[in-house]
């Protein structure tokens, strides 16, 4: 009989153990999920998370856990399932720290110390850098003259036509022309290289193998191609008649005739206006230089880029608009332009 009592005072004993190592465990579980919940988290530490677009709930616990600025993800996940089942992680950078509540947090992450919502931003065909840079910083994007900074390098992008572009002093910005026309959608805030390289991406997207023809066929660099195409874009302004201006282009080139295309002047004053010498101007200018200007004027589309590839077998030497652009004339002879162009330059009212 004592055998038996002893072995239900040990089970008692067994018991009231486990039940106070499970108390102690319990409270201790609580604290630890109390103390992550208040903010308690015995060390001192910030950091700054980013959230794009696309985070999760969960993204969001992993980048406050290894951020240092929560304990468990777990159980981030949870409160924010109770007391904020329908929240929206607007896209940007927050700077939190160890010390914040999950109220804290929470309310923090409602609104970015930096946005990076995004916004779509249409690039027109035909736009130079300076129009381009204009749209983002509108747009909130970048600083203008940060994304005209960053083009003045061909150093930090890796594309395979980069290796094509001169290394020229006269050349303003050697990634103008390479700059794909394009909507794109863009975060604010983005680092100007970031968006430079997409840009370029979109550009070496479409490279096709008929332009790679074309420039060995008429030993011709992409680059200049593409130098070719800008000038063809900014004298372009109807539908139709960009093989035709491209004739008359390749025509003079063939000769050793200059361009003397009036759309690259403008770009030069534009270049001056930004700080550029005389010696980059001119180089822009195709009334001064012997052939093509230094790069291209502005950022052409596929669709005249094409135009020159494909451009019509034409004898053509001169060429104007009329009626404010939407016609043309064109002709081999410059007393027919002559003539032709005294007749109707009245129709030119801008």
């Amino acid at each position: 009989m004592a055998a038996k009592k002893n072995n239900k005072g040990y089970t008692a004993v067994i018991i009231v153990l486990v039940i106070v190592l499970a108390a102690v465990a319990g409270f201790s579980g609580y604290s630890y999920v109390q103390n992550d919940v208040n903010g308690n988290r015995n060390r001192k530490s910030e950091n700054t998370i980013y959230i794009s677009d696309s985070s999760s709930q969960y993204d969001v616990g992993q980048k406050l856990l290894a951020g240092e600025i929560i304990n468990s993800d777990t159980i981030w996940d949870y409160w924010m399932n109770k007391h904020y089942p329908d929240f929206k992680y607007p896209a940007g950078e927050y700077y939190l720290n160890s010390s914040m509540s999950y109220e804290e947090i929470a309310k923090a992450l409602e609104t970015p110390d930096i946005s990076h919502k995004t916004i779509s931003v249409c690039i027109p065909e035909g736009y130079d850098i300076f129009d381009i840079a204009t749209a983002l910083e509108e747009n909130g994007i970048c600083s203008g003259q940060d994304f005209l900074n960053a083009c003045k390098t061909k150093e930090n992008y890796d594309y395979s036509f980069i290796s094509e572009i001169p290394d020229s002093d006269t050349i303003a910005y050697p990634l103008e022309g390479f700059l794909f026309p394009a909507t794109y959608d863009m975060e604010e805030n983005t680092d100007a290289a970031e968006v430079v390289n997409q840009m370029l991406r979109a550009f070496a997207d479409r490279i096709s193998e008929n332009w790679r023809a074309y420039c060995s066929e008429n030993d011709m660099s992409l680059y200049e191609l593409v130098t070719l195409a800008s000038v063809v874009e900014k004298e372009t302004l109807g539908e139709g008649v960009a093989e035709n201006i491209s004739s008359v282009f390749i025509n003079r080139l063939n000769k050793g005739q200059q361009l003397q295309s009036d759309v690259t002047i403008d770009y030069g004053n534009a270049l001056r206006s930004n700080g550029f010498d005389d010696n980059v101007v001119t180089s822009y200018n195709t009334c001064k230089c012997a052939a093509l200007p230094s790069g291209p004027i502005c950022n052409p589309g596929v669709a005249n880029i094409n135009a020159v590839v494909n451009h019509n077998d034409s004898d053509y030497f001169y060429f104007f608009s009329y009626n404010n652009g939407a016609d043309f004339f064109f002709t081999d002879s410059y007393e027919a332009f002559s003539s032709k162009w005294e007749e109707l330059k009245h129709t030119n009212t801008n």
